[in-house]
């Protein structure tokens, strides 16, 4: 399916591995020009180059900064000025009991997970209303409707970014710009197969047989019964992307492997 995103120019957060590079591959293999961004220069030129291994001609921008922080959301501001996408991808997250997360760890888990995308979109969206069109995703996780209790301060910045997702959505009425989110559930993340493979090697246990304990006894209600790939996420944010998503705004759009179990 042709997703029209030919030269439309993309920006997605946090894109050197995971989720985020995936997202940055399927768009550009649509064929819309997508700025990497990652902490580092070599990060971001290691990212390029996987893309540009499957995508030859991809055209692809670097800008490697800390979007979390207000001076590096000013800068690509004034290196790119526009926006016809902004994928807000940026995250950490950070298993801790609760009673052991300090306000220093609220708060940097919410610059970086929330504030991110609220000072990129306050940046960009008007830019999109006044040209009459454009496309602003947040990935939020399955985490902001079933809060973990290993990582509460995880789920609250998710649940939060919904909040943000729905509110922006409302200043779009009757133009050609959406705000929508999107809900992974346990995706095979960079972070995830590091985890799953310590794991493993603590318990003397294949990976695949640890991935299957997880299913079993940590989110025994998802139907995938695995763990998603980067790239059927990615699937989802392309088109959410697109100019063919058009009626879709406001939506919180779960790719979670049915982990979430209300139909809502």
């Amino acid at each position: 399916m042709n997703y029209e995103l030919d030269n439309k120019l993309c920006l997605v957060t946090g894109s050197t591995a995971g989720i985020g590079l995936a997202i940055a591959t399927a768009l550009a293999g649509e064929g819309a020009r997508v700025i990497i961004n990652g902490r580092t220069d070599d990060r971001v030129a290691e990212a390029i180059e996987k893309i540009r291994a499957k995508h030859p001609k991809a055209k692809l921008d670097a800008f490697a900064g800390d979007l979390s922080e207000a001076g590096q959301v000013e800068e690509v501001d004034a290196r790119f000025q526009r926006l016809d996408v902004l994928v807000n991808n940026l995250g950490m997250y950070e298993p801790k009991p609760f009673k052991d997360i300090t306000d220093a760890d609220w708060q940097k888990i919410i610059e970086v997970n929330f504030f991110s995308g609220v000072r990129l979109s306050r940046t960009f969206l008007p830019g999109m209303l006044n040209r009459n069109w454009g496309r602003i995703i947040f990935i939020s996780s399955e985490s902001a409707v079933q809060i973990p209790v290993e990582m509460i301060h995880y789920g609250v910045t998710k649940t939060m970014q919904l909040a943000l997702s729905r509110g922006l959505a409302e200043t779009t009425i009757g133009t050609g710009v959406t705000v929508n989110s999107v809900l992974p559930g346990p995706t095979r993340s960079e972070g995830v197969e590091g985890f799953v493979k310590n794991m493993a090697a603590q318990q003397g246990k294949s990976t695949a047989d640890v991935e299957k304990d997880f299913f079993k006894n940590v989110r025994p209600s998802s139907l995938l019964q695995r763990f998603a790939t980067n790239e059927e996420v990615a699937n989802l944010v392309a088109y959410v992307a697109s100019p063919l998503s058009s009626a879709t705004n406001g939506a919180a759009l779960r790719v979670d492997g049915g982990v979430v179990r209300s139909i809502l």
